[in-house]
Order: C-alpha cells, then sequence, then structure tokens
C-alpha cells in the first residue's frame, strides 16, 4: 500500500505514464493458449481373398494390312469407264476401270508389252530343248538298258556283273545316260525360271494395260476414280516407272495386329497365348484374338531392343481398319484358387518378403512366400490365410489439443485489464 500513496503522490504526467504502462501490461499479458499438434496413423487394409490370378504383358502397335491388298496401276491417261463401286464384291481378275492411255502411258504399255512377248518366246524355246533332252534321255536309256542286261554284264541270277561293267564299253554308256539325265532335269528348271518370268512380265503388262485390273477377291474399298478423271505418269527420281493405289481390295479375314514386346516380355509370351485388345477407335470396347507369330530376331531403333509378334482377332470386325492402333493384353498365365493380396501390402527387405498384419487392432509384420504377380496382385503360398487383414498403406491425419495457463500481473491479480484498486 505504501508503494500505490507513493505512486499518487507523483506529478499528474507521471501518473498518466505510469496508468498508460500498467494497460499496456494488462494487454500484452494474457491467458496463453498452448496448442499441439500430434500425427495419428490411420491405415488402409485388404482382406486376403482367394481368386484367379491373371498374368499378363502389355505390348501396342497396329492393325496390319494383311487382310487387304491395293489396286494399283503404272498406266496414265484418261478414266474412261469405272466398272465397279465402293463396297462391292470382286473376284481376282475384274476389271475395276479403263484408261484411255496418254503418250506416257502407251509407251510404257508397250514396252511392257514387248516383254511379255518376249519372255513368251523364251518359254517356247525352253519348252522346245526339254522336249529335246527328254528324247535324248530316253534314247539313251533304252540303250543303258540293253547293254546292262545282256549276259556280259549281268549274272544268270539277274545280279550285275560288277567285273564287266568297270570295262569302258558299259562305262561310256552308263555316262551318256547319266548326263542326258542331268542336262533333262537342268531344263526343267530352265522351263519353270522361264514360266515365272512369263508371269511376271504379264503382270508388268498388265499394271500398265489400259485396264485396271483386281489383284484378288474380297469388297472394294477407297475407290475414288470418276469418269473423265485424270492419272497422271509416276515415276522415282531414277526415271523408273512406279505404280499408284487408286483402291483397295478387303477380304473376309480376321483383322491382324502387329505389337512390339521387349527383351524382357518376349521370353514370357508364347504362341497361341490369348489376348484382349482394345483400339484408340472403340473406346469401352475390347476385342479377343491370339498370338500367331514371334519374330524372335527383333530389330533395334536408338538402342531399344524390340520383337514383333502377331495377334489375329476371334472374330471379324469390318470396323477394325489398317494401321489402327491398338493396346494388347496377353494373358501368359493363369492360376485358380489362389490367395491374392495387392502388391502394395508387399515390402521387400533383405531379401525376404513382408505383410503387415493387422491383429488386435495393431499391425504385425509377418514374413511370406509369394507367387507370381499379376503387377496389380500377388500370389500368397505361404505365411498368410484367407481372411486376414494386410496393410496396403498408410496415411496420418492432424489433430490438436489445448492447454491453458495463467500469467500474473506485475501489480498483482491475473492478467487482463491492468485494473488498480485504491
Amino acid at each position: 500500500m505504501k508503494f500505490l500513496k507513493t505512486i499518487f503522490e507523483f506529478p499528474p504526467l507521471v501518473k498518466i505514464l505510469i496508468v498508460l504502462l500498467v494497460l499496456g501490461t494488462g494487454w500484452f499479458t494474457f491467458r496463453s493458449i498452448k496448442t499441439s499438434s500430434t500425427q495419428t496413423a490411420r491405415y488402409q487394409t485388404a482382406v486376403v481373398e482367394k481368386g484367379t490370378l491373371t498374368v499378363v504383358v502389355n505390348a501396342s502397335g497396329q492393325v496390319t494390312s494383311q487382310n487387304s491388298a491395293a489396286v494399283d496401276t503404272q498406266a496414265s491417261g484418261v478414266v474412261t469407264k469405272v466398272f465397279v463401286e465402293n463396297g462391292q464384291k470382286v473376284i481376282s481378275g475384274d476389271k475395276i476401270a479403263e484408261l484411255d492411255l496418254d503418250l506416257v502411258g502407251k509407251q510404257r504399255s508397250s514396252q511392257a508389252q514387248a516383254s511379255y512377248l518376249a519372255s513368251k518366246n523364251n518359254l517356247e524355246t525352253a519348252k522346245i530343248n526339254y522336249y529335246a533332252l527328254q528324247s535324248d534321255l530316253l534314247t539313251n536309256w533304252k540303250e543303258f538298258m540293253d547293254i546292262s542286261q545282256s549276259s556280259l554284264y549281268e549274272n544268270s541270277d539277274k545280279t550285275p556283273n560288277t567285273a564287266n561293267r568297270e570295262l569302258p564299253e558299259f562305262m561310256t554308256v552308263n555316262n551318256d545316260w547319266l548326263g542326258a539325265e542331268a542336262k533333262y532335269k537342268q531344263q526343267e528348271n530352265v522351263v519353270k525360271q522361264s514360266q515365272t518370268a512369263l508371269n511376271s512380265s504379264w503382270l508388268s503388262y498388265q499394271h500398265t494395260s489400259s485396264t485396271i485390273f483386281a489383284p484378288i477377291s474380297g469388297t472394294v474399298t477407297g475407290l475414288s476414280l470418276q469418269k473423265g478423271l485424270i492419272i497422271t505418269a509416276q515415276s522415282n527420281t531414277s526415271g523408273t516407272a512406279t505404280s499408284q493405289k487408286i483402291a483397295s481390295i478387303k477380304t473376309d479375314a480376321s483383322p491382324v495386329i502387329q505389337v512390339n514386346l521387349s527383351q524382357i516380355d518376349t521370353p514370357k509370351v508364347k504362341v497361341s497365348n490369348k489376348a484382349t485388345i482394345t483400339f484408340d477407335a472403340f473406346p469401352g470396347k475390347s476385342f479377343t484374338g491370339k498370338v500367331i507369330s514371334i519374330d524372335t530376331i527383333g530389330s533395334v531403333s536408338s538402342g531399344v531392343t524390340t520383337y514383333p509378334a502377331v495377334i489375329i482377332l476371334d472374330t471379324k470386325v469390318p470396323d477394325v481398319l489398317s494401321n489402327m492402333t491398338a493396346i494388347a493384353n496377353i494373358i501368359t498365365q493363369v492360376k485358380d484358387n489362389v490367395l491374392l493380396v495387392p502388391v502394395s501390402a508387399v515390402q521387400t527387405q533383405s531379401g525376404e518378403s513382408l505383410v503387415r498384419v493387422i491383429k488386435n487392432g495393431q499391425p504385425q509384420q509377418v514374413v511370406v512366400e509369394t507367387g507370381l504377380s499379376s503387377g496389380v496382385q500377388y500370389e500368397i503360398v505361404s505365411g498368410l490365410k484367407e481372411g486376414d487383414t494386410v496393410v496396403t498403406g498408410t496415411s496420418t491425419t492432424p489433430s490438436t489439443r489445448q492447454t491453458s495457463g495463467q500469467t500474473q500481473s506485475p501489480f498483482g491479480g491475473f492478467g487482463g485489464g491492468g485494473f488498480i484498486r485504491r
């Protein structure tokens, strides 16, 4: 109290300053709130269950054009007739269109025709020689048989007299027959070669002919020719005539997809493996197929090795077109009635596979033996049983709690308004 009396004896200005100081102290001295944060762990879990594990290899690729062929030509000129239309069925050799050839087209056609006629003459010459050699073969064979069956060169029991057959007379006749036979067989190959050359020259002639023919049987697609349109001559940089496509003919064969396998996945995939295929062009739809071939030679591009695999669809899908992008899931293994857990439940430590199992509300770590993996699930061979709850992940939830305390004013009482009582 003596201290308070002394204060009131101060001059007014000093008393005002003291009051302001007390009020400021009361404003900044308050009940403190202490907030502390804690982190509560929450576990994401899954139940161990029995099911079917499907192991797949993912690969992407494109639809190939193995169920269609191009209708092309090296002819040039004005279209005078169109014999077919899109969607029409044709057979190999049917007329597609006819042209009034221009000068370049006529020149190319004449050259192709001359080559065809020359090939035809070569084949006839090869056949003439073939027949002549066949006659020589038969003559020499008859002479050989006559001498070989004589008593000088054949024993009474019809076995060869090997000693006498070493004589020059017999060896000469024998060699003549063998030589005639060799020439005859060689000429057979010459005839086949001449026939192949004739076929090739005929196809070249057809490519330059004023009439365009269907190369295979099927359905016409992509035809844009109209009467009066001009087809110009095409050639490469060296001046050699090249073909140009005017339409396609599609068969009823199921579409074929070529996908590229990595060098890690290739050993896992086998011919006849089933596959599911999706296309960017058909969202929400999937198709089934099977692997029909794997190119184990592979190719390297930018240091990356890939191995092409061919998949054929199980059904005919007319809407699937050449060069469409496809994604294939190739099924390499299927196991039924196995214990399954998500891959996120399995951790590897020191070469062991570990899983946290919830027991009495708390996770306990156990060692397990894993089998196959689908990339989404693991097969559990031992260490768990059906119905166990395993931890697949952990998340934390922040929580807060408050504690309060009081700070005394230097003038007695508790912090607050800095009230002074006389």
